[in-house]
């Protein structure tokens, strides 16, 4: 079932208000409501990424990195280099 990438899209922006609620309310270090909602925006990205892509053919500019990946932080270093090399 294709949903509405409107839809989708109103989702995923609510589920970036809920993780900014949740940031802001904190309740110490491992509040569960921030990890909850972090998944939440994971979760409502793919959901208009897929949406989005149903309905135009398109993409986002923007990528989900799993959390278990011991390769993201050499990724995200070597993306910083490059980045202050063109400068």
């Amino acid at each position: 079932m294709n949903i509405d990438p409107r839809t989708a899209l109103n989702a995923l922006t609510d589920a970036l208000e809920e993780h900014l609620s949740a940031a802001v309310n904190r309740r110490g270090e491992d509040d569960p409501a921030v990890e909850t909602t972090f998944y939440g925006i994971a979760d409502a990205f793919e959901a208009y990424e897929d949406a989005l892509f149903a309905a135009t053919g398109e993409v986002t500019p923007l990528d989900l990195y799993d959390e278990d990946s011991e390769d993201i932080d050499e990724d995200l270093d070597d993306d910083l280099e490059e980045d202050l090399d063109e400068e």
